[in-house]
Order: C-alpha cells, then sequence, then structure tokens
C-alpha cells in the first residue's frame, strides 16, 4: 500500500477549498446576474413613479404658494374689515359725543359743582347790586369750565347748549328764558381735578369772583347726571 504523504493532504485540502470558493463565486454571480434583470425589468415603472413624485412635490409646492397668497388675501380682507369696523365704532362714538355735546341726551360722570351765592353781609341797600350774583359771574365759571375740557354744563340742573343765553332779570337771572334766583349751582362733567384747579388758580375765576363779594365753592364730585336739555318754541 502506497503510503500518502503530508504534502498530498495539503494539496487536496488546498483544491477542496479553491473549489468550493469558485462554487460559491458561480453561485453568488448568478445570484448578482438575476437580481440586475429584475431590476432591470422594474427600472421603467421606478423612472415613472419618480417622475410623479417629482410632479407631485412640483403641485404641492405650487399650491402651497397659492394658499399662501390666498392667506395673506385673507389676512388682509380681515384687517380692512376690522378697520371698518372700528371706523363705525368711532363714528357712533362720535356722534354720542355730539349728542352729549349739544344736549341731546342724559349724561353722567364724574365732575364738578360751583355754588355761586350772593354776599352774606351787604353793607347798605344802596350797594346791593355790587354783592350780588350778575350774569357775567355766571359766564366766567361756564366759559372757564368750557376750557377747561367739561363735556357738559348745567345751570341750577338746567342744562345749556352752544345756543344758550344767560340775562340778568331783576332779582334773578334767566337762562334760556327760565328763571333763577340764588345761589346758582354750575354743575359740569369732566375731569374733576382739572376743572377744579382751572377754577382755583391764583388770580383766576375764584379769586375774581371773590374780589367781587361773590361766595363761591367749588366740589369735585365722583358722580353728576344732566337731563337733556329741555326744547322750548325758540328752538
Amino acid at each position: 500500500m502506497k503510503k500518502i504523504r503530508g504534502n498530498d493532504v495539503i494539496l487536496s485540502f488546498v483544491c477542496l477549498v479553491l473549489g468550493f470558493m469558485l462554487s460559491f463565486s458561480y453561485q453568488y454571480t448568478k445570484s448578482q446576474s438575476e437580481k440586475r434583470n429584475i431590476t432591470d425589468s422594474q427600472w421603467e415603472k421606478e423612472y415613472e413613479y419618480r417622475k410623479l413624485l417629482i410632479h407631485a412635490q412640483k403641485e404641492n409646492r405650487k399650491l402651497k404658494e397659492e394658499l399662501m397668497k390666498k392667506q395673506e388675501k385673507v389676512r388682509q380682507m380681515e384687517t380692512s374689515l376690522a378697520n371698518e369696523k372700528k371706523t363705525y365704532v368711532d363714528l357712533v362714538e362720535q356722534a354720542e359725543q355730539l349728542r352729549m355735546y349739544v344736549g341731546k341726551v342724559k349724561v353722567k360722570g364724574k365732575g364738578v359743582e360751583v355754588t355761586l351765592s350772593d354776599a352774606s353781609y351787604i353793607p347798605s341797600e344802596q350797594n346791593a347790586t355790587n354783592y350780588i350774583v350778575h350774569e357775567q359771574h355766571v359766564f366766567k365759571v361756564v366759559h372757564e369750565l368750557l376750557i377747561s375740557g367739561a363735556e357738559a354744563i348745567a345751570i341750577n340742573g338746567q342744562r345749556i347748549s352752544h345756543r344758550s343765553y344767560i340775562v340778568c332779570n331783576g332779582p334773578v337771572i334767566e337762562v334760556d328764558g327760565t328763571q333763577h334766583s340764588a345761589p346758582f349751582v354750575i354743575s359740569a362733567i369732566g375731569d374733576p381735578a382739572v376743572l377744579a384747579s382751572a377754577l382755583n388758580i391764583a388770580g383766576g375765576v375764584k379769586d375774581q369772583l371773590t374780589n367781587d363779594h361773590i361766595v363761591v365753592k367749588i366740589e369735585q364730585k365722583e358722580e353728576i347726571t344732566l337731563d337733556p336739555i329741555f326744547h322750548t318754541n325758540r328752538d
């Protein structure tokens, strides 16, 4: 019997490994070839899918741009409507303000009450006229209140307007044809602090009336209510 040498064993083993590697390489190449054949058959469909995807993405961008434009248009319309609403609200407020100024509506608010009274002591009957309230005294108070921001004014509860007139008629004062006797309470709606400060300023209305022997009382009020102007035939 022939003795097997070590080199023959090694050579046989090497041949076995090479054969296995060749077989594996062939099977792998065949597998890859089949995969390439499948990919090639699907390439056209994949290309079409990609085209559709790109087209869809373009359409989405286009629709997004159109949506943004429409949203901007809606925002502009909303802003315009808000501005119009604000304009209408402002017009209503202005109309209400005008009604208040002309005395068409009843008004309520903070303000001041100025009471003008005849002097408590008259030295002589001959000079009595120098110690009582005259229309010019009332005018001074009303004028000062108006230029200081009074929104509505009444004399002894009678609302006055830009058309009102005040005249002396003997011992009384006539306001728009209605007679009033002293003391005269002049009510004004507005900022109480501002109105009171304007009347109390040094050398101002209060000092002038005091120098004319008129008793002046100024009170700040948290709430004053003035009725609408009573319309006469003269109106």
